[in-house]
């Protein structure tokens, strides 16, 4: 019998390409996808993308879905306690490796480690150290399909919001701009692709600007906020 897996979903292209992969490589049982969302607005955490698309996805590549709700804007004590009361009720029905999309952020593994750890479980990495440019290539060449839904203003404008990937957006990436967004520079919502029984209907709605305050160095500091324009879908 293979163990069993869940398998951690953005919505985004890194998590299609892992899933593609992990599902190709047959080690696996992927019980369910797990997915954060934003409780207060019903949509995917970071990614900004609406939950009724989310259900859409999961419906699609044939997986259950399991959304953990975070508050508007958790503290650190919070998002561990919520994922920690998560991860525990997932573990006791007998699942014991988490599968992620991450590709190069050494913190973000060992952080995700510690914590499985925890409670007896293990991560999996399907992209690990992968060329990141190797990967966004690979990507577009097995046929999936996917929309900018969010970019950090600090490195990208808001035109980038709402466009499709391919060839051409590549090309127009700043130089400093990681082609797969590994540093947070944009994400994605992937609509159709080899693991989808049908491709994902949506619109393209309005561009929409969210602030967020940077973390302050000092006492009483003001270290100004963080700039990121989100992309509406709205379902068909």
């Amino acid at each position: 019998m293979k163990p069993k897996a869940i398998f951690n979903w953005s919505s985004g292209k890194d998590s299609a390409l892992a899933l593609y992969k992990i599902v190709k490589q047959n080690k696996f049982d992927i019980t369910t996808l797990l997915t954060s969302i934003n409780k207060d607005y019903q949509r995917i955490s970071m990614h900004g993308v609406p939950v009724s698309l989310l259900e859409k996805q999961a419906e699609s590549l044939g997986f259950p879905l399991i959304k953990m709700e975070l508050p508007k804007e958790p503290s650190m004590e919070e998002y561990q306690q919520i994922m920690s009361e998560t991860m525990s009720k997932i573990k006791s029905y007998g699942i014991t490796y988490a599968i992620f999309g991450d590709i190069f952020l050494e913190d973000l593994r060992k952080y995700r480690e510690d914590q499985l750890k925890t409670i007896g479980m293990e991560a999996v990495f399907p992209l690990w150290k992968r060329n990141t440019s190797e990967l966004i290539n690979e990507f577009l060449d097995l046929g999936f399909k996917t929309i900018i839904t969010c970019v950090n203003e600090t490195y990208l404008d808001e035109s980038f919001a709402g466009r499709i990937i391919d060839n051409d957006l590549i090309k127009d990436l700043p130089k400093n701009v990681d082609p797969c967004g590994e540093n947070g520079e944009f994400h994605t919502f992937t609509f159709d692709g080899p693991i989808f029984k049908n491709p994902i209907k949506f619109e393209i709605g309005d561009n929409v600007k969210k602030t967020y305050p940077k973390p302050k160095s000092g006492d009483n500091q003001d270290d100004g906020e963080y700039v990121f324009w989100f992309c509406d879908l709205v379902q068909k």
